[in-house]
């Protein structure tokens, strides 16, 4: 899996102009599912996630994770993590998961979150609007195959 985090003031997703979900401080973290990916690698990037210490402590220092100041995880799903540039200009996405595989794992990261923090979703495979209001900005991304 693979997972760009980003540490925002609020962030939002919407569908034909409706807002799915939104949340204020937290993280938005737009999640990549592959091929090879299964609960045991959806359960590392979400206790990777939930564990990221991104945000700042009285110090100035970024050592407090998402649950430590008391904020939310917006997931979207996104394919196109995977989306390869490596022979041409348009990338493929032969290392993407399908939708029947990275549905049910990205609805599990979700409900892995949800045990440390609150965590919403938005459409998954929806044509999706994400606003964010990042904080920063800090932007980490994250691949279960680097951990």
């Amino acid at each position: 899996m693979r997972a760009v985090v980003q540490r925002v003031f609020s962030a939002s997703v919407s569908v034909d102009g409706n807002t799915v979900s939104s949340i204020d401080e937290g993280l938005l973290v737009f999640l990549g599912v592959g091929k090879e990916d299964n609960e045991a690698t959806a359960a590392k990037i979400a206790k990777k996630i939930a564990g990221l210490r991104i945000f700042r402590d009285d110090n100035d220092k970024m050592s407090r994770s998402v649950k430590d100041v008391g904020g939310k995880i917006l997931l979207i799903s996104n394919f196109t993590l995977y989306g390869s540039v490596r022979h041409g200009f348009r990338p493929d996405f032969m290392k993407s998961a399908t939708g029947a595989v990275a549905e049910p794992l990205y609805e599990y990261v979700i409900s892995l979150l949800n045990e440390t923090v609150e965590c919403k979703g938005g459409v998954f495979g929806g044509d999706m609007r994400v606003k964010a209001d990042n904080n920063g900005p800090v932007t980490i991304i994250i691949d279960t195959d680097e951990l």
